[in-house]
């Protein structure tokens, strides 16, 4: 798996008081920032469903069935 590692520094958006309020991200960023988002939901997915399973078939034993249709 590449890490996945962001090149600029964001830039903050302050109000009067000198609070953050927001950021800006370049669109490469922020790119690389959706695509690590769904990695780690598909992740998420995966974990789920191998706890949440009450039945598994190993690998061959698929792939064998499948290729044989």
């Amino acid at each position: 798996m590449e890490v996945q590692v962001l090149e600029s520094k964001p830039k903050y958006i302050v109000d009067e008081k000198g609070k953050k309020q927001g950021v800006l991200l370049t669109l490469k960023d922020y790119q690389k920032m959706e695509t690590i988002i769904e990695d780690m939901e598909d992740t998420i997915d995966l974990l789920r469903a191998e706890r949440e399973a009450v039945s598994f078939t190993p690998y061959e034993k698929f792939r064998k069935k499948w290729l044989s249709r």
